[in-house]
């Protein structure tokens, strides 16, 4: 529709007036982080939430970097290995991660398999965030 509003991160799919459902399986798959992660999936932005299903390859992920958006990841499969504000943590199927805004952290997929996660970012930024230097 002409109207729709764009979604404020590329390739993203911006949930219009009046569309409730949204079949992951066929949203366009877009990298999470292009300059520092290796994650990849569909990801969804309505006025508040940015919602993405996001892969990473075992033994890959993504480099320090940080948004001004807070952040949830729930991890579905695979073992997330993280580093948050400077705490390394090992993620398991079934927990829930928070990062807060404008922390600096990293994470990758440990060697033994891909990890799988569903994310949530409040919409106050696009769902990339800024590679730390």
């Amino acid at each position: 529709m002409p109207n729709d509003p764009v979604a404020r991160t590329p390739g993203a799919k911006r949930a219009a007036p009046g569309e409730f459902v949204f079949d992951l399986g066929s949203v366009q798959k877009i990298q999470g982080g292009p300059a520092y992660s290796t994650a990849h999936g569909p990801c969804i932005e309505g006025d508040r939430m940015i919602v993405g299903l996001m892969r990473m390859a075992a033994g890959t992920g993504a480099e320090p970097h940080s948004h001004p958006n807070e952040q949830w990841i729930y991890v579905l499969e695979g073992t997330f290995h993280a580093d948050i504000g400077g705490k390394e943590i090992d993620v398991k199927p079934g927990s829930v991660v928070y990062i807060p805004a404008n922390t600096i952290h990293a994470g990758k997929a440990t060697p033994d398999g891909d990890v799988v996660f569903f994310t949530v970012k409040d919409a106050s930024h696009s769902l990339h965030g800024i590679k730390a230097t």
